[in-house]
């Protein structure tokens, strides 16, 4: 059963304050058409501008995640995005009047709240999924942070948090119907520091908007009553006194739920999982994430599902491991009978690794003519024949295939090693060694049987094709 893509009903504004920058701001949710994902305009800069919310305008991760074409930023976007990736939205224009949203209350519920005031719109175009079939794992030894991706036909999301303080500890949440509870289970759970940090953010110039209304703050180290009377003055919190709670808390806070950071943790791991954009159909399992892993994990996504844009697009089936059949292959490049030499391609790794097949027959035109009698396919058609697996991995990934050919630009250290001749198989691995813009180098090897009889560095260029007159 085919799922559709949701925008809004109408539009639907907040007004506040950014956490970070301090500047009041108003945000407006409105309605985008299907395919439109997720944009932010910046209203109050002059011409408007529009920054996708992608990972490709990820500009800053550090204690939020920052988009930004030139000089026009959003700051601490991972809340907005968590309140619209939750509620499955597909499309949505925000426009803000400043550099950054609102923080609210720390959370993601009031821009839920808001949007639900107004409503859900099912669109006529599917939603894409980016369906995982293999486990996909970033991590980053400095913090000991893991995230690991699963198939799963369907969304989990399972956090691990430990920074080893007594009033937060080892804490594990888990999400696993967004349906169900992403609204009252964790849309709520506001963002959380420690009060070490707090002098050294303010010192940064960040959470000029930042106050104990709308952020948890633990406590991780003593401080005198005039050392919080002096941190009070650095944040928006100056109006409130400040004291070190009983509970591990500044000022006594009450968390909404017994593990609200790992909540809070994951919530953000939603706000940042929106800029694939696309929905995910895995599991997801993170340890100790933040904005910086976050990111990159889904630029690995991201490949990942630039690698496969091709095989959901082509592939009739997957048999015997074939990805791309020879009617795939026909549509991606322009050669025909009789120098079409690649049958399928087995494996693909989008700017690493391709590996083809060419069965070589007693049919090949070619041997009527090339030693008959001994029939021995020539060696410029073995190179040929890596060529055109070569490229077929450079025109992966380019929404404009169609209109790109690929030329050759040099072709050093061949090597023939031994003949090839009917009924042999040829297996061509071609290797990415170089890409710079549109001028690739990749290295290729044949083999028969497992024997290797070529090998080549090929050089290539991408360009367009040239228009008929």
């Amino acid at each position: 059963m085919l799922i559709y893509q949701q925008t809004l009903k109408n539009e639907v504004s907040l007004w506040g304050t950014g956490l970070h920058t301090g500047k009041e701001c108003m945000v407006t949710f409105k309605p985008a058409p299907d395919n439109f994902g997720y944009r932010f305009v910046r209203t109050d800069l002059p011409g408007s501008p529009e920054i996708p919310a992608d990972i490709d305008h990820v500009i800053d991760i550090r204690r939020g995640t920052t988009i930004g074409i030139g000089d026009a930023k959003v700051h601490t976007t991972e809340h907005v995005l968590s309140a619209l990736y939750g509620l499955q939205i597909d499309n949505c224009r925000i426009e803000l009047t400043g550099p950054e949203p609102p923080v609210c209350d720390g959370s993601s519920r009031p821009f839920v709240d808001a949007i639900l005031s107004v409503g859900l719109q099912e669109q006529t175009e599917p939603k894409n999924y980016l369906v995982i079939d293999e486990t996909i794992e970033h991590h980053e030894p400095k913090s000991n942070t893991t995230i690991v991706g699963l198939p799963l036909d369907g969304f989990r999301v399972t956090v691990m948090i430990d920074y080893k303080n007594p009033a937060l500890g080892s804490q594990h949440t888990g999400l696993f119907d967004l349906n169900k509870e992403f609204i009252n289970e964790f849309s709520s759970s506001r963002t959380f520091c420690f009060l070490s940090e707090v002098s050294e953010l303010a010192n940064q110039g960040l959470i000029k908007g930042g106050d104990i209304d709308n952020a948890i703050v633990i406590v991780d180290k003593e401080m005198s009553d005039s050392d919080l009377q002096d941190l009070s003055s650095k944040i928006n919190g100056a109006n409130h006194k400040l004291t070190i709670g009983e509970n591990g808390i500044l000022n006594n806070r009450k968390l909404r739920y017994e593990n609200e950071p790992a909540r809070h943790k994951l919530l953000d791991m939603l706000g940042d999982l929106a800029l694939l954009g696309m929905p995910i159909k895995a599991q997801l399992l993170a340890a100790r994430p933040g904005h910086a892993a976050n990111v990159e994990f889904v630029k690995k996504l991201r490949k990942y599902a630039e690698r496969n844009k091709l095989a959901r697009k082509f592939q009739h089936e997957r048999k015997a491991g074939v990805v791309f059949d020879s009617q795939a292959i026909e549509r991606i490049i322009p050669h025909r009978y009789p120098f079409l030499l690649i049958d399928k391609i087995t494996e693909f790794v989008l700017d690493e690794k391709i590996v083809a097949i060419k069965n070589v027959t007693m049919n090949e035109p070619f041997f009527q003519g090339h030693f008959p009698g001994n029939p021995i396919m020539p060696g410029v058609l073995i190179i040929e024949a890596m060529a055109q697996s070569g490229g077929i991995m450079l025109l992966n990934g380019n929404e404009g295939f169609n209109d790109k050919l690929v030329y050759f630009m040099g072709i050093d250290k061949a090597r023939f090693r031994k003949p090839v001749v009917p009924g042999d198989t040829l297996v061509i691995e071609s290797i990415m060694t170089n890409r710079r813009r549109n001028i690739c180098q990749f290295s290729s090897k044949a083999y028969v049987r497992g024997e290797l009889v070529c090998e080549a560095d090929l050089m290539a260029t991408v360009m367009d094709k040239q228009q008929k007159k």
